[in-house]
């Protein structure tokens, strides 16, 4: 079961994820609106009204209203109080709606709790989101494995069955089902879904692999280090549920309002009626503890903070920032330090050539259609960026692969490779090529008959506003951390380029969870992140708040978040800071006129001063301004989108061929 927004349990099972598809097939949103609906009729039958005959109809219809909307907060708010001894504004609303049932104010006790109960059905309905895409890491992990036995052959066996120790046959294009060390063979492994490093890695003897990582070239034989159900995976899938049942106790400011109100006013009533029964008549001071429950009912609370919430988040998905709760909202307007992943959040994850050097024997275009013409016979991640940034793409023949090392063949009689600078010697280009690396771009080097000709640098890419966005949120008094899987060479340098000081590198998924605990712990305040991949989920869960790319994120991240982006521009991060930090003024606003209205109506209740008409009329009034207020967090302002990544493709593309070639 899961707890609502107020921190009241919801009275009915949550619907599950295709149940609350469709707001029409939901219970828990249609009470609420045939409550509405009973309550408007009853309004309108009392209007036309001529006899006891339609006035008994308006009678029952307010008092349907009244049972239906209740249903949705009393029961929980009552359990909560009983079972775990929690005070929520729901038990402080359903005490305020007795207390008018008996003065026998029925109409204004219905109107209550309609108000209330579709505000937690709006909560309730943005917290319960569907749980599928956390599941879905699990679905990186292959249902069986290939077993090499004791005397050389090999088993197929289901992956729930592997244990340490057994020593897994892995050939090109297949996933790791579970973490081990490579004993034999050399090759390049996909880990951009496991720990967000886009360029592939290459291992041999010795080297840990992870479980979900894909071969992309060679056969390699893999000792199990960790069993089929009990890896790096499954790890992150209980680190994601353990942090998103944590924050769902977390509770709302209503609720810490709530805490201390509900009790006091108790108290108070309880007094009222006591002390003014020992001193005078004892029916009309247990009427006015009556009126002072109505009084001290928090009506403008409870219904103008969802109210600002709800507008602001409506608001909030006009620009492309969906916000998953009402808790995560108001959480956000405190974010004090922002935590970032490098791969496809600052970078666009899609590698491309950034430069070509030469030695002077070919021009740029020749080693780039050379490269390319090996590469079209290669399905490595590093081939496709070669390709695409070829105009012309001669035929090969004769070509042969060496797994993690580089590709070799024939173009028009001359004998073309290309590989890693580990396996081909780059001559005179090795200076540029360790300055190349050194700003975290991978080279390949290329070869014509022996001798080194050219070498081409292929690199992830900042997106272009990605510098301006971590400017604004400097300028907003908040730090930034990068966090990423990739290698600390490549982080620093990408860094550099988007004015991040502080940076963590190569991170396995619970490190950036234990980071983000790090920057919370280390008093930099409430802590974001900002992911879209698997290797993100646990820290996106574990942040105060989480905030998934979504246009291209994962749906494990997108699940894990509180937040998603419905585009990939990182300016939304700044925008959507002010604009929940603009929520949250709006909301103290409300809360503090809210309480001011409860602190004055008191003592007036208390002497006598308003009777029960007048303290309704006083907080039906109250409540239409401060919902008026909340309204005014819907307004947004237009966000100047930069230059598209195509066209920033094209510019640096034109840019690359500029470069003059080296001399000998």
């Amino acid at each position: 079961m899961t707890t609502s927004a107020c921190g009241c349990e919801p009275a009915g099972p949550v619907a599950g994820p295709d149940e609350s598809a469709s707001w029409w097939r939901n219970g828990a949103v249609l009470i609420p609106v045939f409550s509405g609906l009973t309550l408007l009729l009853g309004v309108i039958l009392e209007w036309l009204a001529n006899g006891p005959g339609a006035e008994t109809a308006a009678a029952w219809l307010f008092w349907t209203a009244l049972l239906l909307g209740a249903s949705q907060f009393v029961p929980g708010a009552v359990r909560g109080l009983l079972v775990r001894g929690r005070l929520s504004i729901g038990l402080l609303m359903t005490i305020s709606a007795a207390g008018a049932v008996g003065l026998g104010f029925i109409e204004e006790a219905a109107a209550l709790a309609f108000l209330y109960s579709i505000v937690e059905a709006l909560e309730d309905r943005a917290m319960d989101k569907a749980r599928s895409g956390l599941r879905a890491l699990l679905a990186l992990i292959p249902s069986s494995a290939t077993v090499l036995g004791a005397t050389g052959g090999t088993r197929t066996v289901p992956v729930e069955s592997l244990e340490r120790g057994d020593v897994l046959r892995l050939v090109a294009g297949e996933r790791l089902a579970t973490d081990g060390i490579v004993r034999v063979g050399q090759s390049s492994l996909d880990v951009s879904a496991i720990t967000g490093e886009s360029i592939p890695v290459e291992v041999g003897p010795g080297d840990a692999v992870l479980a979900g990582s894909i071969n992309t070239s060679g056969v390699l034989e893999v000792e199990a280090t960790a069993a089929g159900t009990d890896n790096s995976l499954t790890t992150v899938v209980e680190l994601v549920e353990q942090a998103q049942t944590e924050k769902g106790e977390r509770a709302r400011i209503a609720d810490r309002l709530a805490r201390p109100l509900v009790p006091g006013v108790l108290i108070l009533a309880a007094l009222v009626a006591l002390i003014g029964s020992i001193f005078g008549d004892s029916g009309l001071w247990i009427e006015r503890a009556l009126v002072v429950l109505v009084a001290a009912s928090p009506c403008a609370l409870a219904i103008s903070v969802p109210i600002t919430v709800v507008s602001a988040i409506g608001a909030a998905s006009k620009f492309g920032v969906i916000i998953k709760s009402g808790a995560a909202f108001e959480r956000m307007g405190y974010l004090r330090h922002v935590a970032v992943d490098k791969t496809g959040t600052l970078t666009r994850n899609q590698p491309t050539v950034t430069q070509v050097l030469t030695t002077g024997n070919a021009a740029q275009d020749e080693v780039l259609s050379w490269a390319a013409a090996l590469e079209t016979h290669s399905t490595h991640p590093l081939a496709a960026a070669i390709t695409a940034a070829a105009t012309e793409v001669p035929a090969a023949s004769a070509v042969t692969e060496s797994a993690g090392a580089g590709i070799a063949g024939l173009i028009d009689g001359a004998h073309i490779a290309v590989g890693s600078p580990r396996w081909l010697d780059p001559g005179p280009l090795a200076d540029h090529v360790h300055a190349m690396e050194a700003r975290g771009i991978t080279v390949v080097v290329v070869h014509r008959d022996d001798h080194p000709v050219g070498a081409i640098g292929v690199r992830d890419e900042l997106r272009p506003e990605a510098g301006e966005a971590m400017t604004s949120l400097a300028s907003r008094g908040m730090g930034v951390t990068m966090l990423t899987g990739d290698n600390a060479r490549t982080a620093d340098a990408l860094a550099v380029e988007a004015g991040i000081t502080d940076v963590r590198a190569e991170l396995r998924p619970q490190d950036k969870a234990q980071a983000i605990a790090e920057l919370r712990a280390d008093g930099r305040g409430p802590v974001a992140m900002i992911g879209d991949g698997v290797n993100d989920a646990p820290a996106l869960a574990s942040a105060d708040i989480g905030i998934a790319m979504g246009a291209t994120g994962s749906d494990a991240a997108v699940e894990s978040a509180d937040v998603a982006f419905t585009g990939d521009d990182l300016r939304l991060i700044p925008r959507a800071i002010d604009h929940a930090r603009r929520g949250r003024r709006v909301i103290n606003q409300n809360i503090i006129l809210s309480l001011a209205i409860i602190i004055v109506l008191l003592p007036l209740a208390i002497t006598g001063i308003l009777g029960l008409a007048a303290v309704v009329l006083v907080h039906e009034v109250a409540e239409v301004f401060v919902i008026l207020n909340g309204l005014r967090a819907a307004r947004t302002r237009q966000l100047e989108r930069p230059s598209s990544p195509r066209t920033a493709d094209r510019d640096d593309s034109r840019h690359m061929h500029q470069l003059a070639p080296l001399p000998h």
